[in-house]
Parts: structure tokens; sequence; C-alpha cells
């Protein structure tokens, strides 16, 4: 498969995911939490870098970049899972969520990227996995598809 067509499919399957989020916090009544908005930051930035690098025809350059961005996706989810195993040292007041509340994309679209829930809230499972289980588990993915986009010989 070609590499601008993978670049374009993990794009779509980042703004599917951001759209499943929103179905969740809207339908559902699941609140983001801080680090659920984070996770949305890597998803955003994911689907951008890959956009880029399908639109500009440089998949090596959208891969490297997107790779950034799965990387830190998936320490974000990895910490999001270490703290739901760890309730017992979130006091409840996170200066993260004030710092992201704040910031000018919370104002300009507070649905996307105000964080409203608690970390350690513990929602009922999706197909037997939390939400920040199946981040880390698509930012996993994302990764091994643009490691072989960014290594792959022409």
């Amino acid at each position: 498969m070609k590499s601008r067509y993978l670049l374009l499919l993990t794009a779509f399957a980042c703004i599917s995911l951001l759209s499943f989020a929103l179905y969740l916090q809207f339908y559902r009544d699941m609140l983001p939490c801080p680090l659920c908005v984070l996770q949305r930051y890597a998803f955003i930035a994911l689907a951008v870098f890959c956009l880029i690098g399908a639109a500009a025809n440089i998949p090596r350059v959208g891969a490297g970049f997107g790779l950034i961005a799965a990387l830190g996706g998936s320490g974000i989810a990895a910490r999001h899972l270490w703290v739901q195993a760890h309730p017992n040292v979130s006091c409840g007041i996170d200066p993260l969520e004030t710092f992201l509340n704040v910031a000018a994309s919370a104002k300009l679209w507070p649905a996307m990227f105000k964080a409203d829930g608690m970390c350690t809230t513990d929602y009922a499972p999706i197909l037997g996995l939390s939400i920040p289980q199946w981040s880390l588990a698509w930012f996993v993915l994302f990764t091994l598809i643009l490691l072989f986009i960014f290594f792959r010989r022409r």
C-alpha cells in the first residue's frame, strides 16, 4: 500500500476517534479529564501531520512528525492508566486542568478542549477496554504504521 494512503487512513482514524470521543462526552456523559484532553491534542497533531505528509507528497516527513505525536500520545495514555491504577495519588485539584482550561483552544472550542472530568473516574469499559486503554492501543498501532512508512524504502 502506498505511504500516502496509509497516512490518509491514519488521519481518518484519528478524526474518527475524536468524533467518537465527542459522542461519548455528549451522549454518554463521559466528561474528559486533563489527560483525555492532552490525548485529544495528540490525536489532532497526528492527523494534521499525516494530512500534510500525504497532501504535500512528503510521507517520510509527515510520518516522522506524526511519530512524535503518536509517541507523546502513548506516553500520556500510559500516564492516564497509571493514574487510574493509583487513584490515591490524585487530590482532586489538578493544576493541569486549570492550565488547559485557560488555553486559547479551550476558549475557542470548549467542547473539544475543556477538561471537566477527573482522571480517576472509572467509566464502564467499551468492548472490554477502558478509554485510556483504547487510546494507548491506537497510539501504538499508529506508531507501528508510521515507523513502517518512515523506514520504508522507495
